[in-house]
């Protein structure tokens, strides 16, 4: 068993972080989510990114200094520091707020790094910082977020993913994710909606150890299709799906109007639920946990999370962004992957 693989299992895994786009408020978030010292007591953290760039944002947020250690080639690691990975060399002109190709380019630079370190087993889990999802487009990355480069380098193309929104008093996925609305009819067939109950039912029981989760299916249509008069998906498409997830004795129920769902509060009842389309678990996740959420993806044999929240460029160079997402996210990390290491124990 590898250094990184013991730290995990005593419990102090190696955590990634990428800085993402360079003008965003992800390098702020990182630094004052690491600035707590405490924390290194419980993780080791590997910052993918570039001194230089940690620096001026310190500098110019007037953060406090925190103590960080280079990573070098033989990956050797200070495990009561903040390690910090030079992803490149270049000096990189940062422009705070605005939309660059530098902020995209040097974002997938680090990613790359990360996720190589990732495969390789340097670091137990990934948490990455919010990218554009334009200025990042090049031809070693042409996918509409991290959820399906991810996918694409971790998966077979035969296997699935799951976007999962996390906080503690929610946990939804959505059947599609980053399409254009008019696409979502096309893309919401039986077969995908099984695989994402499923991917959503393991899940919540081996990475976030419910024993029975008990999952919430939506409906599409408004008032879940009101028996085919507005709309035919509920019958022919979503209920199918239910009853074949049903077939294994799982807990899942519905489909439910979406509106009345969440207006009533019935999220509380159960483990986790299934959206049919982004906005519509996406509106209700951010109402309710904005500040704490945390994106997970689900179904990779690698643990991946980032906070709930954009780039936020109106906040970028002000000291106001706000790196509690950031933190919940670097916690769910820890979380699952001590579960799986203890999993794998068993």
């Amino acid at each position: 068993m590898d250094k990184t693989a013991q730290n995990a299992k005593a419990g102090k895994p190696v955590i990634g972080i990428t800085v993402g786009d360079l003008n965003g408020i992800g390098t702020e978030i990182i630094i004052k989510a690491l600035s707590d010292n405490r924390l290194l007591k419980m993780f080791t953290p590997v910052v993918y990114g570039s001194t230089k760039v940690l620096s001026y944002y310190r500098k110019t947020l007037g953060l406090e200094p925190f103590n960080h250690h280079p990573v070098n080639n033989n990956f050797d690691l200070h495990t009561k520091k903040i390690n910090v990975k030079n992803c490149w060399q270049d000096t990189v002109e940062l422009n705070p707020g605005q939309v660059t190709s530098a902020g995209g380019k040097y974002a997938f630079i680090a990613l790359e790094a990360a996720t190589n370190d990732l495969r390789e087993g340097k670091i137990n889990a990934l948490v990455t910082a919010p990218i554009n999802k334009k200025n990042i487009q090049s031809d070693d990355f042409k996918f509409v977020g991290h959820t399906e480069y991810l996918t694409h380098k971790f998966n077979n193309q035969n296997q699935d993913s799951l976007m999962l929104l996390v906080s503690e008093q929610l946990r939804i996925g959505v059947v599609t994710s980053h399409i254009p609305l008019v696409e979502v009819k096309k893309r919401l067939t039986q077969e995908a909606i099984v695989s994402k109950i499923n991917l959503l039912y393991k899940s919540l029981k081996n990475d976030f150890g419910i024993i029975k989760p008990k999952i919430a299916v939506l409906g599409l249509n408004p008032h879940a299709g009101e028996d085919g008069l507005l709309g035919n998906e509920e019958t022919e498409i979503i209920i199918p799906a239910i009853n074949e997830c049903k077939k294994k004795g799982n807990l899942i129920l519905g489909p439910f109007p979406a509106d009345g769902f969440f207006g009533k509060m019935e999220h509380k009842k159960f483990d986790g639920v299934m959206a049919m389309y982004h906005d519509q678990g996406l509106i209700p996740f951010k109402t309710l946990a904005f500040d704490e959420g945390v994106n997970y993806t689900a179904g990779l044999p690698v643990v991946r999370t980032s906070p709930d929240h954009g780039t936020a460029y109106n906040l970028a160079g002000k000291n106001k962004a706000n790196e509690e997402s950031m933190l919940q996210a670097i916690f769910l990390a820890m979380d699952i992957t001590k579960k799986r290491m203890e999993a794998k124990t068993e």
